[in-house]
């Protein structure tokens, strides 16, 4: 007991004591031992209930809680977190009114009290946030409007395999397109594309790094991988260099990804590859999304409309453009010389059209790689790489 509390309950005690003697009026002693007339009362009263153990101090607790959560709420609670580990108050409570919204389940900071009390949560250290002074807020997103394509760093399974996992999502709805060990080539991930446009349709564009095989430092960015998307009708947007921020929504996927699959790694790759075929089910059906007002993706993202074509056609250019294709070394034939564009563009169709007199802008698709000048230089552009959220700056002719 507190040295505190000892003194307090001594002094309790000597106060009464000092009032049978019956030498002081209430008034001196209230005085006397520094408390109000009506906390004398109050002693006097517990004295007098019969209590022996009158001068402690009573807990403040209230005797009952007409709004405490029911017990069966309780152990409903504690099974679906147990269910889902991972899932915080705010998902839990919005994966239980999924599954029976009829009834009436505590808010979320009263399921994280309980998971406390538990002892199903874990401490986190928080890290104080820096201020934020602004930043350009992203265009509105439809389904299949864009998809977000990286790999998820690398690790070895337990039997010393490599692991290099492929990851797709759609954006608007973050729903979980593929997770698929593949190597980080074009021979690899191409067809893996592939299988999803067949399974899914086309989207619109693709949110990826400027890294092998999705960009290059060639002309306009371009690798064999967007090359053959634009021919697709589907559009590369390029994040900026060592900006994974860019690609947000993808990045925190790819944590919840790591925490559920990959602690500790799988023995071997096709078992690992399990994993990440459940955990696919799991975010795309189970999971609720804070961003989609607590609905799975699944409840969201519906297929494209644009499917994969049989057949993929060169672009189509204006009439005022000189066609040229690339030859195997990535050169084209330009007025008698012969100037490099890109192993990239190897066996495709490219444009060329006259900007002013003298300089003429390289394209492939509607895409510029660069210009020539008027000494029959090629000089190439840099991609596009603005930021989600700004308007791209555009080359005018």
């Amino acid at each position: 007991m507190a040295f505190r509390e000892t003194c307090a309950m001594e002094e309790r005690i000597l106060m009464l004591r000092d009032y049978d003697s019956g030498a002081f009026s209430v008034s001196e002693l209230s005085a006397r031992h520094g408390v109000s007339r009506e906390t004398f009362y109050v002693w006097r009263s517990r004295r007098a209930s019969g209590d022996p153990w009158w001068f402690r101090d009573r807990s403040r607790a209230p005797k009952s809680c007409p709004f405490r959560t029911e017990a069966w709420l309780i152990e409903r609670i504690v099974a679906m977190r147990k269910r889902f580990a991972h899932f915080g108050p705010k998902k839990l409570r919005a994966r239980l009114l999924l599954d029976a919204p009829e009834e009436a389940w505590p808010a979320a900071s009263t399921i994280g009290d309980i998971l406390k009390r538990e002892g199903l949560v874990e401490p986190v250290r928080r890290r104080r946030r820096a201020i934020a002074q602004g930043r350009p807020t992203a265009e509105p997103l439809a389904v299949n409007s864009e998809w977000c394509v990286d790999f998820k760093g690398w690790f070895r399974t337990r039997d010393g395999q490599r692991v290099d996992p492929l990851t797709v999502t759609d954006n608007a709805s973050r729903y979980l397109l593929g997770v698929q060990i593949v190597q980080p080539t074009h021979a690899q991930v191409k067809p893996a594309f592939e299988r999803l446009f067949h399974a899914f349709g086309l989207p619109s564009a693709v949110r990826s790094d400027n890294g092998a095989p999705f960009g290059s430092v060639g002309a306009g960015g371009l690798s064999r991988l967007s090359v053959w998307l634009l021919k697709l009708g589907i559009e590369p947007h390029f994040g900026r260099p060592s900006s994974p921020q860019d690609n947000g929504r993808h990045e925190r996927m790819h944590r919840t990804l790591k925490a559920q699959t990959t602690r500790p790694a799988a023995m071997t790759a096709a078992e690992q590859q399990r994993r990440f075929d459940a955990f696919r089910k799991h975010f795309n059906e189970e999971r609720p999304h804070e961003a989609l007002e607590q609905r799975p993706p699944a409840k969201v993202w519906s297929p494209s409309a644009r499917s994969m074509p049989g057949k993929v056609e060169d672009p189509w250019y204006d009439a005022d453009h000189q066609v040229r294709r690339v030859r195997t070394n990535g050169e084209i034939k330009w007025r008698g010389q012969h100037l490099f564009i890109g192993e990239a563009l190897a066996g495709e169709v490219v444009g060329i059209a006259e900007r002013d007199e003298g300089h003429f802008i390289v394209r492939f698709s509607h895409h510029d790689l660069g210009a020539i000048d008027p000494k029959k230089i090629f000089r190439r552009f840099a991609p596009p790489r603005a930021r989600r959220g700004e308007a791209a700056e555009t080359k005018q002719e």
